[in-house]
């Protein structure tokens, strides 16, 4: 499946950061990993760590797929309002969700860290604005309701905000707990630092059939290498659905672009992240090397094609909503691109086993918290194979 379109942001300026060879031979692991994006190499951090014989493999270029096309906005807020998802899944659920992306912003700060990683992490206010009149009720209310969970927010009058950000809104959350990064930096980071401890990658090594067993799987690889494995663990993102049994997402389309070196981005606008209530929403950042990236005018994903057809129109058109929320900015475009994601009914991850696949896990962390999710996932899928599952793999499981 063809994911994003040519040259996102992120490939041209870290250039080809690492290399790894395709497999040839035949191996055996205690795990499998199907995916080198941000989730996978999390994840066989996470695996290394514990001690696991690890072996990761990816049909593409490492983090060549979502992971080079991602806006890398770390949020605790997820796609859907805490005030709504607590009626969805019920306030333990929907508190625990929240507070799971929250503390992993802070785990993959201290992560970026140990790994010394000049992925360009940081941390960042988060603010959740309304672009209507209309929405300012509805976003109070899940003011309140973050309020009474315990998360540090402040409520900004659209005045406030004109002053600090030169922002026109009419109003909206100012939250704490966010952060950006470099995604597609950070997992090659992950990788080289993990292949020094054991891990072994291979790239352009597409993984065409799996027998699945009572003890293990046997996994067949394009190249003609069999992978004797105690689990696997795909870690394939949107592509997974082609997989399953079952719908559990809805693709969608989404555009971004990214402005050229702007020396005169005021502090304020450089230490925070920005999304509004629209449907499809505006989501902005800015760059560790001092750009604005923009994002949003989302819709349906039919293909590859038309997606990538659409790419100048959508572009004018954010341009167009930057020049009316952000007036007295000065935006000159440097590169846009698009690139495929998806939403699922709850805005929560598939993260867990599935009945049709034995000795199989699944991290998918869809929606705008991707990120975050994989970080969760480096706890849940190694909790579930010891058979000590937390509260969390009843949230994010199949058939819920």
């Amino acid at each position: 499946m063809d994911i994003r379109s040519n040259e996102p942001f992120w490939l041209v300026k870290n250039g080809l950061l690492h290399t790894y060879p395709s497999l040839r031979d035949h191996l055996t692991c205690d795990i499998l990993i199907v995916g080198s994006g941000i989730t996978g190499a999390l994840m066989a951090h996470s695996f290394i760590e514990k001690g696991y014989d690890t072996v990761l493999i990816d049909k593409r270029e490492v983090a060549h797929g979502s992971s080079s096309a991602t806006t890398s906005m770390l949020q605790y807020e997820i796609d859907v309002p805490l005030h709504e998802l607590m009626e969805m899944i019920g306030t333990q659920g929907a508190i625990a969700s929240y507070k799971a992306c929250r503390d992993s912003i802070e785990r993959l700060q201290q992560l970026v860290k140990e790994i010394d990683s000049p992925c360009g992490f940081e941390q960042k206010d988060s603010l959740y604005f309304a672009s209507r009149s209309k929405d300012v009720k509805w976003l109070k209310n899940e003011f309140e309701a973050r309020k009474l969970a315990g998360f540090e927010v402040q409520w900004l009058e659209k005045k406030e905000i004109k002053a600090k950000y030169g922002l026109l809104t009419e109003g909206g959350i100012l939250s704490t707990d966010g952060g950006s990064v470099d995604a597609f930096c950070l997992a090659h980071d992950l990788l080289h630092y993990n292949a020094k401890k054991g891990l072994r990658v291979f790239d352009k090594t597409e993984l065409k059939k799996v027998k699945y067993e009572k003890d293990k799987v046997l996994a067949e690889t394009a190249t003609g290498a069999v992978i004797t494995a105690g689990k696997i663990v795909y870690c394939t993102g949107y592509e997974t659905q082609a997989m399953l049994p079952e719908k559990i997402v809805a693709l969608k389309s989404t555009y971004a672009m990214v402005s050229e070196k702007n020396n005169a981005l005021s502090p304020s606008i450089s230490s925070t992240l920005f999304w509004n209530t629209d449907a499809p929403y505006l989501y902005m950042r800015t760059t560790a090397d001092g750009r604005l990236l923009v994002g949003g005018e989302d819709e349906n994903f039919r293909n590859a094609l038309r997606r990538d057809a659409l790419l100048g129109r959508k572009k004018d058109k954010l341009v167009k909503t930057v020049k009316k929320v952000l007036p007295e900015l000065s935006f000159i475009e440097d590169f846009c691109w698009c690139g495929t994601f998806g939403e699922t009914k709850d805005g929560l991850p598939y993260i867990g086993a599935h009945p049709k696949f034995p000795n199989s896990y699944f991290v998918l962390g869809f929606g705008g918290n991707g990120i975050t999710f994989s970080v969760i996932g480096m706890d849940i899928i190694p909790e579930m194979i010891k058979g000590s599952p937390g509260l969390l793999s009843h949230y994010f499981r199949f058939g819920r």
